[in-house]
């Protein structure tokens, strides 16, 4: 078989391994990291999408939740003219 067949496999392998080890909870300052939000706005997001955990002084953000939250905020596709 070819190398980009290989290639191909290999990417798709990786791509599958990254989805399995992503991680469901993050912290606030992996949060911050990930969406590139400032604390107290991270917060104020979080906290509308029901996406906080709080566990013994731990505070913990269902990255799906949060995902499916800022959804909304999408703007659509504009054509150029």
């Amino acid at each position: 078989m070819s190398e980009s067949y290989y290639d191909i496999k290999q990417l798709k392998e990786v791509r599958e391994t990254n989805k399995r080890l992503r991680k469901q909870f993050l912290r606030y300052q992996e949060a911050e990291i990930v969406y590139s939000i400032q604390h107290k706005k991270l917060l104020e997001l979080a906290s509308r999408a029901g996406a906080i955990y709080r566990i013994d002084g731990y505070v913990l953000i269902n990255r799906d939740i949060f995902n499916e939250y800022l959804e909304q905020f999408r703007e659509p596709a504009r054509r150029d003219k």
